[in-house]
């Protein structure tokens, strides 16, 4: 198996809110609405999809339950500080929720980290240190 993926699907509380929130909110672009669920056109990563949780985990074999820490994250790198500032801006004007505003990181960086309205974590990140980054943007 290489290292690398597809696409990348999450189970969500509400379809209608999900949808709001990425393309009003932070302006992605549906590639696919088929109702239960939706995807979004990536510039060149992997496709991401939203089901209804209950289907995603029956599909899955699996229960929808589980509250907490789920032991993932997303990363977006960008090149600038200053764009970090923005993301984190405009994820929370959408209706997210600032885990930890962005500050100097213990590594060296720049970053913050938000929760979508599902609970969803990405970490935004900058860092001039390596310059062989897969920059988001």
């Amino acid at each position: 198996m290489k290292a690398n993926m597809s696409s990348i699907l999450f189970g969500v509380g509400d379809m209608d809110r999900t949808k709001r929130f990425y393309t009003e909110g932070l302006g992605w672009t549906i590639d696919r609405d088929y109702g239960v669920s939706v995807f979004f056109a990536m510039d060149g990563g992997p496709l991401v999809g939203f089901y209804a949780r209950e289907g995603l985990a029956a599909q899955l074999g699996t229960t929808s339950e589980g509250s907490g820490f789920n032991g993932m994250a997303l990363t977006y790198v960008v090149r600038t500080e200053a764009r970090v500032d923005e993301i984190l801006a405009e994820a929370e004007k959408a209706g997210a929720t600032i885990l930890t505003p962005a500050a100097a990181t213990p590594w060296g960086g720049y970053g913050g980290t938000f929760a979508d309205p599902d609970g969803y974590i990405w970490s935004i990140g900058y860092s001039a240190q390596a310059s062989d980054q897969a920059y988001a943007e």
